[in-house]
């Protein structure tokens, strides 16, 4: 079964899969699927024998081009569809035991470009309405496959969470003519105190309602919508940054720490009215709320979408400015 279901009590889309429960799970690194394909270890999903960077579609997708027809029959109460859009893995290195932090410079800044191209390539495709590449580190977030790799899903609507960015967004700029993002980095700089990183153009912070005691946001100063506006420049200070909190991050408390990471971006449907308000922005939500806690989503969070937060954030700032030092030093 893969197939989407609407939620008339809730007005979300859910997604099934079902084909997934049956996908790669923790796999012995002898028998990784990410590793290069080589003579003393057989084919991989990477049919090469080494490589820097790569991309392919994932082999248990959520959402691929040619979906089956669904399973069940809709009805006007219960809408159902195809579910139709793409699902891509990229494979940051060909070192199975890397994680971001040991890229190099030049391997991120490469990354960077690969996410910015295949989001404009996917953008183009007429079903898909969202382009999210994202990575999920670490087991603790739900990673099967512990080979330094991440997503991108090309979505058939603009998933919830995003909507919900965009539409404050549309008010705020209805009430101030403004873009949202552009005022929060702007006051992010002037106070300085949840700031924990700049460079080139990009800042990085603990947001003043974080939902996650570290969770950071990184956006440009200026104003984008989407990867593929970044020049140069721009791009070189992303990926700067995007090393400098991953560091952060695991000096804190000396170990990898798991984290989703995500780029959130204006809708693909070409309609001009997203770029005023749509700035292109990251979020790194990592689980944990000290080296041996974690922050569970529980009552609250799960059942009233509301969440309680354990550190607030202009301590998670500090913190990780002086792991920041740590790991420079």
């Amino acid at each position: 079964m893969t197939e989407r279901r609407y939620d008339p009590t809730t007005g979300e889309w859910v997604t099934f899969a079902t084909h997934r429960q049956n996908r790669t799970y923790k796999p012995a690194d002898d028998f990784c699927p990410l590793c290069p394909s080589r003579a003393d270890g057989g084919p991989t999903e990477v049919p090469y024998p080494s490589f820097e960077v790569v991309t392919f579609d994932n082999r248990f997708p959520s959402f691929s081009p040619a979906p089956p027809e669904p399973a069940v029959p809709a009805s006007v109460l219960y809408p159902v569809e195809p579910a139709v859009g793409r699902c891509e893995v990229v494979v940051y290195s060909e070192d199975h035991h890397a994680t971001f932090a040991d890229l190099d410079a030049e391997r991120v800044r490469m990354l960077v470009d690969v996410w910015a191209d295949r989001w404009e390539i996917l953008a183009t495709e007429q079903s898909i309405r969202y382009v999210m590449p994202f990575e999920n580190r670490g087991s603790t977030v739900g990673t099967t496959l512990s080979h330094p790799h991440g997503q991108i899903y090309g979505y058939p609507e603009i998933p919830t969470r995003p909507r919900q960015e965009l539409a404050a967004a549309a008010a705020h700029h209805r009430s101030t003519g403004r873009c949202v993002y552009c005022d929060v980095a702007a006051n992010e700089v002037a106070s300085g105190e949840r700031v924990v990183a700049r460079a080139g153009g990009w800042l990085a912070w603990v947001p003043f309602s974080a939902r996650f005691p570290y969770e950071v946001r990184m956006a440009p100063t200026s104003h984008h919508s989407c990867l593929p506006e970044l020049d140069d420049p721009a791009r070189d200070g992303l990926a700067e940054l995007l090393s400098t909190v991953v560091a952060a991050y695991d000096a804190m408390w000396g170990f990898p720490l798991p984290y989703v990471m995500a780029f959130h971006s204006r809708p693909t449907d070409g309609s001009g009215e997203w770029d005023p308000i749509s700035h292109l922005h990251v979020e790194i939500d990592p689980p944990n709320r000290s080296a041996d806690k974690l922050k569970y989503l529980a009552g609250s969070e799960l059942a009233g979408g509301a969440f309680v937060t354990d550190v607030a954030p202009e301590a998670a700032a500090a913190d990780l400015r002086r792991a920041l030092r740590r790991a420079a030093s």
